[in-house]
């Protein structure tokens, strides 16, 4: 009689991942309003309007977002966040461009797409290693991926399916709780080399990224280290469990011209840690990222539900 595999099989992973990664093909209005944070009138008003709309169709079925359209769309959101006028926000998106201050400096590594057949097989590829505990092949699948792409692109169509596809599988089985520290590491190790190899920082006033007083997943805060560092922005990783007075300490301390404080889950967003950073001139942004700001912004606050927004907002703190 063969014996049942204890832990998560390559097979079940894939089928994980392809799970979460065949979400970003196409989405409806109603899921990329979700994943915007708009109301699904904002999304029919720009389409109208503007000509920023929906342009996948199927026979019989409504008209569809195709990743291009998610591209344009997220690139609006994004610019109207900072405040620029909707009908500019969608020239700029419409025309692709990533002008207004926010494109990466020229130096900052490429962000090129790979085609998804070969984003599907990396994502497979990175799976396969961390089910193997190779590190090593993690990690030369990453230097690559951010070699020719960039942090961004790699957290977002690499990093993100195989994380979410591991901490399911986790969940829903209790076993696999060795990949995930082992992934979880080594990618921090390559972030970190990103940040080595990244130009000298252009800002004075450095950007603070903390977690939740009792937050204790800090990949997300190091991925954006990483991403700030190749747009030339020097920023401090606080880490885990930061309570509202060292956060406060630490402003004062660097003059810090930006702060950003991840909560993963509801319970442990602190409006308290929020309230503790001090008022400075120049003022200092406040940004909140994660899930666990997602229904309780404090006020005078920026939430973020990207590492994108969060890189745009953060480099215009910083000046850049």
């Amino acid at each position: 009689m063969r014996r049942r595999p204890v832990g998560p099989t390559i097979t079940s992973m894939e089928q994980a991942v392809d799970g979460a990664h065949a979400q970003l093909p196409s989405l409806t209005v109603a899921a990329l309003a979700r994943r915007l944070g708009v109301a699904p009138a904002t999304l029919r008003t720009w389409d109208r309007r503007y000509g920023v709309g929906p342009s996948g169709h199927s026979a019989g079925a409504h008209r569809r977002y195709t990743p291009t359209d998610v591209q344009r769309l997220e690139q609006m959101r994004r610019l109207t966040l900072e405040g620029v006028a909707p009908g500019e926000a969608a020239r700029v998106a419409l025309a692709g461009s990533a002008s207004l201050g926010l494109a990466p400096p020229e130096d900052s590594t490429p962000t090129t797409v790979d085609p998804p057949a070969s984003t599907d097989a990396a994502v497979r590829g990175l799976t396969r290693a961390a089910l193997a505990l190779d590190a090593r092949s993690i990690d030369k699948v990453l230097v690559d991926a951010f070699g020719r792409h960039g942090v961004l692109w790699t957290w977002d169509a690499l990093l993100l399916p195989v994380l979410a596809a591991i901490g399911e599988r986790w969940a829903d089985t209790g076993n696999g709780i060795d990949v995930e520290h082992l992934m979880a590491e080594t990618v921090l190790g390559s972030l970190r080399s990103v940040m080595v190899a990244a130009p000298d920082p252009h800002n004075a006033r450095p950007v603070i990224l903390a977690s939740a007083p009792e937050e204790l997943h800090t990949l997300p805060l190091h991925a954006l280290a990483a991403a700030l560092a190749e747009r030339g922005i020097d920023s401090r990783v606080l880490g885990a469990r930061v309570p509202g007075p060292a956060l406060a300490a630490a402003v004062r301390r660097g003059g810090a011209s930006g702060v950003f404080i991840w909560a993963h889950r509801r319970e442990i967003a602190d409006l308290a840690q929020v309230e503790a950073v001090p008022a400075m001139r120049p003022p200092v942004r406040i940004v909140v990222g994660g899930p666990g700001w997602q229904d309780q912004v404090p006020p005078g606050t920026v939430h973020v539900s990207t590492l994108s927004e969060a890189v745009t907002v953060l480099q215009r703190a910083a000046g850049r």
